[in-house]
């Protein structure tokens, strides 16, 4: 667990002597929330002025709570090195809260920890170089599911004729809920067009849930044959449904297209017949805005009713992370293009997919929202690219396509409590829980030059993030800064581990200020020049020994 340290711990504990404190005496009770609503604005946390003490305080204890057991990785994982001991207790811990039902009992603990002290993943790797047989396993995801271990065989993700699982369609339409409240919370009203990101291996990690989800919000379901296996959509009848079917246009990662043709065709199919249903259009929208395309373009219903979009065969990726990574770009509408030129291949029921950006644009145009789900405790939306690649890409061409930027959601399915937040509260999450938080920027630091290499990282993927949906507040860049870069003793830990990151990182810090994504003071942006400058030339003064070669 990330836990609470520094300023948030004073913070936590002010909440509690206030809720501690005798509701009579009225002074000092007010005296404290003055002095918690000020360390809570110190900290950037986001108050409302006219609302009462106990919701501000509520507010601010739930923020508290999910920053402490938010779950962090220890470091990085090396390959063939079996978690230590308290490591082990932490991850069985983790495990048997993710299983509310009691799966878990001590004696399968006992087994599970057993498990993971048994490491064969270098034998493994000796016998894969050899070519020899080694020992498969499904895949998945440690916390749901420990048969797994132990590490260091060949996984294998899906039986594809049976994804999504009946616990996935379950699974989904749960998921699909949590959104569509969460939505009307902050909205109003339900969306009429929902662009959505689906990943192959999430999908492989939950037998198909987010998939699942997608069909849930079309309101559609598997249709199966009489072995049980994938045979097509079939939608859900408005009168069970209860609401609109809302618009989803997916786009699928390559790996997913590859990987499953069947899904991929599940849910152009389920698209269609939504289109083709005889329905009210304020009932359906998915078929309202097909008739409106299919008016204006003169086209069949089929292609007007193309939902699911991806790379061209053998293509994979937006190459959005590309641009930002070299930060060779001027301004957000070269990313927009960029991805839009990559994304724009539409994948049907029957047809060959075929470039199709002016429907990709047009059904862009609609957009109320981008959304795609989190899954892996490891990785977190600022530790890889991927993220703003894919979800980040789309935010950033409906914002071509509209004039405006879609608001972004995640859903956060890496705890048994799913909750669906704000591209801006799961990054100032993320900021809290791992790049300042002592307890993971160390666990990095143990792996010398490649963990200040994600440490950079993080900082890079929190500019992408910036690039691609402006819905990063400035305080998470201040933050980075005066904790990597202005601390004097822990630039120079960074440079004397790997110079050239922490080189990128106090440029990454000076990129976004000049890119008007952070407008620090006079006095930071020296400081952070002049540090900048200070790490710039030790990477310069390398020297290797001689005939060596880079």
């Amino acid at each position: 667990k990330a836990d609470i340290y520094n300023e948030l711990r004073d913070l936590q504990e002010e909440i509690a002597r206030w809720s501690s404190t005798d509701p009579a005496n009225v002074s000092l009770k007010s005296s404290l929330f003055a002095d918690i609503v000020d360390q809570a604005r110190q900290l950037d946390f986001i108050l409302t002025d006219d609302e009462p003490a106990d919701i501000i305080i509520e507010r601010l204890r739930s923020e508290l709570l999910a920053i402490e057991q938010t779950l962090i990785p220890h470091g990085l994982h090396v390959a063939g090195e079996a978690p230590t001991q308290d490591e082990r207790l932490e991850l069985l811990a983790a495990m048997a809260e993710a299983q509310p039902d009691g799966k878990f009992d001590a004696h399968a603990l006992a087994q599970i920890e057993k498990k993971l002290c048994d490491n064969h993943e270098l034998d493994a790797l000796m016998r894969s170089l050899d070519g020899r047989y080694i020992q498969p396993v499904a895949g998945g995801d440690l916390l749901r599911n420990p048969d797994i271990l132990p590490t260091g065989r060949n996984i294998h993700g899906l039986d594809p004729c049976r994804m999504p699982s009946g616990f996935a369609v379950r699974d989904g339409m749960r998921q699909a809920k949590v959104l569509l409240d969460r939505l009307q919370a902050d909205q109003g009203q339900l969306p009429e067009t929902v662009a959505m990101v689906l990943w192959g291996a999430d999908n492989l990690k939950s037998e198909g849930a987010q998939l699942a989800q997608a069909l849930a919000l079309i309101g559609a379901t598997p249709k199966l044959d009489s072995y049980g296996r994938l045979a097509g959509a079939e939608l859900v009848p408005l009168s069970v449904l209860g609401r609109p079917r809302i618009d989803v246009v997916v786009t699928l990662s390559g790996i997913f297209r590859d990987l499953l043709p069947l899904q991929t065709r599940l849910i152009a199919e389920a698209a269609l017949e939504a289109a083709k249903a005889d329905e009210p259009e304020d009932m359906n929208f998915i078929r309202a805005h097909a008739l409106a395309y299919q008016a204006k373009h003169e086209c069949d219903l089929e292609t007007a009713a193309l939902r699911v979009f991806s790379n061209a065969q053998g293509a994979y990726g937006s190459n959005v992370n590309q641009l930002i990574d070299a930060g060779c770009w001027d301004d957000e509408e070269e990313l927009a293009e960029t991805y839009t030129q990559r994304k724009c291949f539409a994948y049907g029921a029957s047809n060959a997919p075929t470039a199709q950006p002016d429907l990709l644009n047009s059904i862009l145009a609609d957009v109320d929202l981008a959304y795609q789900n989190l899954e892996s405790v490891d990785l977190g939306i600022t530790t890889i690219d991927h993220y703003f690649d894919t979800l980040g890409g789309i935010s950033q061409a409906v914002k071509s396509a509209t004039g405006n930027a879609p608001p972004v959601y995640i859903g956060d399915q890496t705890s048994g409590d799913e909750c669906v937040r704000s591209l801006q509260e799961q990054v100032a999450l993320e900021t809290r829980t791992r790049a300042l938080n002592p307890k993971w920027y160390e666990g990095m630091l143990r792996h010398g030059y490649e963990g200040v290499r994600q440490i950079e990282a993080h900082v890079s993927n929190t500019l992408g993030w910036s690039a691609t949906t402006g819905q990063v507040d400035p305080w998470v860049y201040q933050k980075i800064g005066e904790t990597f870069v202005l601390d004097e003793e822990m630039r120079r830990r960074l440079a004397q581990l790997n110079p050239k990151s922490s080189a990128r990182l106090a440029g990454r810090l000076l990129e976004a200020s000049d890119r008007d994504y952070w407008q620090p003071d006079e006095a930071t942006l020296e400081a952070l020049r002049n540090a900048g400058d200070e790490l710039e030339d030790r990477v310069e003064g390398l020297t290797f020994p001689e005939g060596a070669t880079l």
